[in-house]
This record gives structure tokens, C-alpha cells and sequence, in this order.
């Protein structure tokens, strides 16, 4: 779940793993495994993640996203 939420998030931003990984001040290779859920963030780096995500830690992790009736 989180390692998909990585990726779509990344992709929904327009950012490459490459452009993701110097944002976030680690390799490519990195954000790779994380994608394909070979490691996960540490807590430092999920918040970090959700930041330039501009997305919720609890979304990343996988809470569903209920959108408020207008």
C-alpha cells in the first residue's frame, strides 16, 4: 500500500524518482525501493515525504481519502 501511494503521489507531482530522491536527499536507487516495497521510510523520512508530497502521512500510509460534501 505505502510503496504504491510513493509512486502515485511522485507520479501525480510530475516528479521522477531521480527528482524526488534529490528532494528528499537520497539516492534514486532509494525511492526505487520504496516503490517496489523492497524498505520503507523511516518516520523522519515519511514526514519528509509527505511534505513534498503535499500529502498526509495517514493517506500515505494508506487511509482512504473521503472528500467533504460541499
Amino acid at each position: 500500500m505505502l510503496n504504491e501511494n510513493i509512486k502515485a503521489f511522485r507520479k501525480a507531482k510530475g516528479l521522477s524518482q531521480e527528482e524526488l530522491a534529490i528532494r528528499l536527499n537520497v539516492v534514486r536507487q532509494t525511492v526505487s525501493k520504496w516503490e517496489q516495497g523492497r524498505s520503507v521510510p523511516d518516520a523522519d523520512m515519511l514526514i519528509a515525504l509527505s511534505e513534498t508530497l503535499e500529502t498526509p502521512v495517514s493517506v500515505l500510509l494508506g487511509e482512504a481519502v473521503v472528500e467533504e460534501a460541499p
